[in-house]
């Protein structure tokens, strides 16, 4: 019978590190340890720092390195350099960059999560290859080390024994694809089960940033243009008008989109109009077909085929999902706030819940539950007995919150 290694998974943290980088790694690679069994565990992990000294991370966490890197033990399978501010000090980083330089050569992979690419780029490692960072520091990576092909809406990136995330949350999708890619898919679906999150999630960077292929890739007054573009996105838009505004043809226009970003312009105005929609779906409250006649759509119906073959995922559901607001009540909760039957599902008694069973399961009265002059939206849930809050601002709309 075949061993199974017990693979070592060494995380780099240090002062003012991302603390979730660090805490999210460690919990995904324990809790697939624990779900795959065995009198020797499928992964360890220990916490290295330049310094053995405890640090804290740009939360206030407080940790404690198990090693300091120079005594790091041998024996590490994979390296994940953690995110945070601290990595781009230059005693901390120079720290990282030349410890890795030596130990590269005997551990499986590297990888890195958010910023801390600034820790790995340096060594060199990483030239020619296409790599992940938050997207909020891509252009400033790909200036700063031009022998890297930075992705801006990758979630994470394989390429050979090296790995790389996006910001913060994307370093739990790297340690479910090192998970899967140790053990399979159906381990790293559980522990994405027990963690509450997607394996493998919907879209990918781009729909949290601004259009970054084009700032990356921008090499002259195109960029000037692009964010022209981004500015005015209900203007009508077309090659001509650009190249007037560029001074140029539009067979040359044309010709400087192509070699700029491999794109034409109608394929640029596209994309950076639903990125602008994208963000204004977050942050407004109107009507899907508003947002899209905001952003130079004509037609609610292409504008929606659009979105969802850009960013893999319906204009309504990203809202859903991402609105850092009050999601919109459920349907039985606006019927019910208006006076109308409700039209929910049956419960397990198979009986409808009636106003009086509704207000009982969220702690408030029935009268709290009357007729609303607007709309009654369902946000959090509190404690049974505490009192509804109303927003400024918002008239007569509720939150329960």
């Amino acid at each position: 019978m075949t061993r199974r290694p017990s693979r070592l998974i060494g995380i780099v943290g240090y002062p003012d590190v991302v603390a979730l980088d660090v805490v999210g790694a460690f919990d995904a690679f324990a809790i697939a340890a624990d779900m795959i069994g065995g009198s020797v565990p499928a992964y360890r992990c220990s916490l290295l720092s330049p310094s053995s000294e405890p640090f804290r991370a740009a939360s206030g966490l407080r940790f404690t390195p198990d090693f300091a890197l120079e005594h790091a033990p041998p024996g590490i399978d994979t390296i994940i350099v953690a995110g945070g501010g601290g990595i781009r000090t230059p005693s901390i980083g120079a720290d990282i960059a030349a410890w890795l330089m030596r130990r590269a050569a005997r551990v499986r992979r590297i990888a890195s999560v958010c910023i801390g690419i600034y820790g790995v780029a340096p060594t060199g490692l990483l030239d020619g290859r296409r790599v992940a960072t938050h997207w909020r520091f891509a252009l400033d990576v790909a200036r700063k080390f031009p022998a890297l092909k930075v992705d801006p809406d990758a979630i994470y990136v394989e390429d050979g024994p090296f790995w790389t995330s996006a910001g913060i949350t994307a370093g739990i999708d790297l340690a479910l694809a090192l998970i899967e890619a140790d053990h399979g898919s159906e381990v790293a679906l559980q522990v994405a089960r027990e963690m509450v999150v997607y394996l493998k999630r919907d879209g990918g960077q781009t729909q949290f940033s601004a259009p970054l292929r084009f700032q990356v890739a921008a090499r002259d007054q195109l960029g000037d243009l692009v964010a022209w573009i981004t500015a005015h996105p209900q203007e009508h838009l077309t090659v001509e008008s650009l190249a007037e505004r560029a001074g140029s043809s539009p067979r040359n226009l044309t010709r400087r989109f192509v070699n700029s970003f491999g794109l034409p312009p109608g394929r640029v105005i596209e994309i950076l109009r639903l990125d602008e929609a994208r963000r204004r779906l977050l942050t407004s409250r109107g009507p899907i077909e508003a947002v899209a006649k905001s952003v130079g759509f004509r037609s609610a119906d292409v504008f929606r085929r659009a979105f969802e073959r850009r960013f893999r995922i319906t204009p309504r559901d990203y809202r859903n999902r991402f609105c850092v607001g009050a999601p919109l009540a459920p349907r039985g909760f606006a019927a019910l706030a208006r006076g109308r039957p409700v039209d929910r599902p049956r419960d397990r008694a198979g009986a409808d819940d009636s106003r009086t069973r509704v207000a009982s399961k969220v702690g408030h009265s029935p009268k709290q539950l009357a007729p609303a002059a607007h709309e009654v939206t369902a946000h959090v849930m509190k404690p049974r007995g505490a009192p509804l809050q109303r927003r400024p601002g918002a008239g007569g709309r509720i939150r329960l919150s």
